[in-house]
């Protein structure tokens, strides 16, 4: 199998299952203790957690604290709902954010405005567009996880704080591979599309901004998100977020090199968003025409998208396609290659051959 879907997960790193296990331990060993217990064990599972909250933090600007959550789904809920708290206030987000943001929205659309912020052709978000003047906060996202386009976030960040309001940005398809925007006052990650294990992400939040708790219980994480914390869990994020600091230059170099390559062996297919401000590792493209759940049976030996993951099985086509200003025929004929830090020369050159074949036969 030719794994092409690095968007919607990535493999999980050897170093970060290494630095889980311990922290599975049976009961012949003490890993399996709280981290929120007092005894010997509980401490150093707690210790555990702390170093990894460092290695997770050291990828985020100065002056914040990381909260860990169950993913990045649960930290932009978390970030939504913990500072909308004044009825009547505007929650404004681009129309091309992940569902978890779009959802959000519509949950809080009977007490709050929302409003929704267009992007252009190219999937970007124009830096002096309108915004409202009972702004609360601006949800836009780093790079976008359909089309790999790369948002003009600082900004947007400069224009929203001269309103007093605050910028939430969804950072999962960059963090960890390209410098992060400034100006956001929270930052939602997942460890799974940063080879670190699912089940674990994290919100980070800037220092002096209150929030209200989505989950309430045991006051874990100075009452931001309770509930016990998994050491395995946080150790092997924390790994892995030092792994992409270390190789975030040749994870990048790796990518671009993988994308001219199925640029040059898909040369007649059309790249969907912006050719210059985008992720390399993200290549959304279109053959009109094309059937692709066919092209997916006849390659079942090529793991890629054909469009985002959590979307998959609604039977809708994509609304990151759609607000670019492609047709529905046009976004059903549109395939998402994924490159990772595992993807090799051949293999990837092998895929692209391959879908270039199974296309050409449908004609």
């Amino acid at each position: 199998m030719i794994y092409l879907d690095y968007q919607a997960t990535t493999p999980l790193a050897p170093e970060a299952r290494d630095a889980m296990l311990p922290w599975l331990g049976g009961a012949d060993g003490d890993g399996y203790a709280n981290p929120h217990s007092a005894h010997r064990p509980g401490r150093a599972a707690a210790a555990a957690v702390e170093v990894a909250r460092d290695q997770v933090a050291a990828l985020m600007p100065p002056g914040g604290r990381v909260i860990f959550t169950s993913g990045a789904t649960e930290a932009i809920n978390l970030a939504i709902f913990g500072t909308m708290r004044r009825s009547g206030s505007t929650f404004a987000a681009t129309t091309i954010e992940h569902a978890a943001v779009l959802d959000c929205a519509q949950a809080i659309a009977a007490t709050n405005v929302v409003s929704a912020i267009p992007v252009d052709r190219e999937g970007l978000v124009d830096p002096e567009c309108d915004l409202a003047g009972s702004l609360a906060l601006l949800a836009v996202m780093h790079v976008n996880n359909e089309i790999g386009t790369i948002q003009p976030v600082a900004r947007l960040a400069e224009r929203v704080h001269a309103r007093g309001a605050l910028v939430l940005c969804d950072a999962v398809q960059g963090w960890g591979k390209l410098p992060l925007p400034g100006g956001c006052d929270m930052i939602a990650v997942s460890a799974h599309k940063l080879y670190g294990p699912k089940g674990i992400g994290a919100l980070w939040v800037r220092d002096g901004i209150p929030l209200d708790p989505l989950i309430h219980g045991g006051g874990q994480q100075g009452g931001l998100r309770s509930g016990t914390l998994s050491p395995a869990l946080c150790a092997g994020f924390g790994v892995a977020a030092r792994l992409a600091g270390e190789c975030a230059v040749a994870d990048r170099a790796n990518a671009e090199w993988l994308a001219a390559i199925v640029r040059a062996e898909l040369a007649d297919w059309t790249l969907n968003g912006s050719e210059t401000a985008r992720w390399p590792g993200n290549l959304n493209l279109r053959r009109d025409g094309l059937d692709v759940a066919r092209l997916m049976s006849d390659l079942l030996g090529v793991a890629f998208s054909a469009g985002s993951a959590c979307a998959s099985g609604s039977g809708r086509p994509s609304h990151v396609l759609r607000a670019i200003g492609l047709s529905a025929a046009q976004a059903n004929s549109s395939i998402r290659l994924g490159l990772g830090r595992y993807s090799t020369e051949d293999s990837v050159r092998r895929a692209a051959q391959a879908i270039a074949a199974a296309a050409a036969a449908q004609e």
